[in-house]
Formats: structure tokens, C-alpha cells, sequence
């Protein structure tokens, strides 16, 4: 059976981001057009982020996909840990804050910025 690799931003039991991979299997369609489960979303938005940009650390608000569109994304983790995102890349960023937490810039989620010569253009899809 075929899967695609789920590229996961979460938050561990720390408080604190990390990625992981999770398999998901492609069982349905025929052998010449595998796909996944239909997966329920919440609406979708695009991103241009000139170049230049760069955020502040945050957690994600809510679930979602990331998929890079355009020029390239980094994402940094606490730690100093980051991982770069080509055009056809993504991951699905969780990294919420805790339950019952407030928001410590350094302890909690993950900072993105533009790399490279060319704006960055995402499609956020909610999960």
C-alpha cells in the first residue's frame, strides 16, 4: 500500500514545537490514481510574505496545512533546530499552545521567515 508523508509541526508535553512524520496510507482509487481518505476542512487562505519577512515566535492558532506555493519558507524551532520548505513541500502545523498556558515566547511555538530571492506564497488549508 502506497502512503504519503504527513510532515507534522506539534507541541510536545513540554510546551515546546518539534516536528515528526506520520504515514497516511493512499487506499483508495485504483493503481494508477492512489488516493487518501477524504479529509474535512475548514477553509483555506493564501499568503504572500515579501522578502525580507520574518515573524516573532507564535503558535498556530488552529490546525492546518501549509503547503509552499512560491520561494522558500523556514521554519524555526526553540532550541535553534529549523527545517526549510520548497515550493511542492508542506507540513501540517499543530503546535497550539497548551491548554491552561499562557504564551512564553521562550518556551513556546516556532518563528517562519521568507529565504531565498523570491517572495514567499503559501495556501493555508484548516483542518
Amino acid at each position: 500500500m502506497q502512503h504519503f508523508t504527513k510532515i507534522l509541526l506539534s507541541t510536545g508535553a513540554d510546551g515546546r514545537a518539534f516536528f515528526s512524520h506520520q504515514e497516511l496510507p493512499l487506499s483508495e482509487g485504483s493503481p494508477q490514481s492512489m488516493l487518501s481518505a477524504v479529509f474535512a476542512c475548514g477553509g483555506y487562505q493564501l499568503r504572500h510574505s515579501p522578502v525580507g519577512f520574518r515573524s516573532q515566535f507564535h503558535c498556530t492558532g488552529s490546525p492546518q496545512w501549509v503547503f509552499i506555493l512560491g520561494g522558500q519558507m523556514e521554519i524555526g524551532l526553540q532550541g535553534g533546530a529549523s527545517r526549510r520548505f520548497k515550493p511542492g513541500e508542506h507540513f501540517y502545523s499543530a503546535d497550539v499552545l497548551p491548554e491552561g498556558a499562557r504564551f512564553d515566547p521562550l518556551v513556546h511555538g516556532h518563528w517562519s521567515r521568507q529565504v531565498g530571492p523570491d517572495p514567499l506564497l503559501t495556501l493555508f488549508v484548516r483542518g
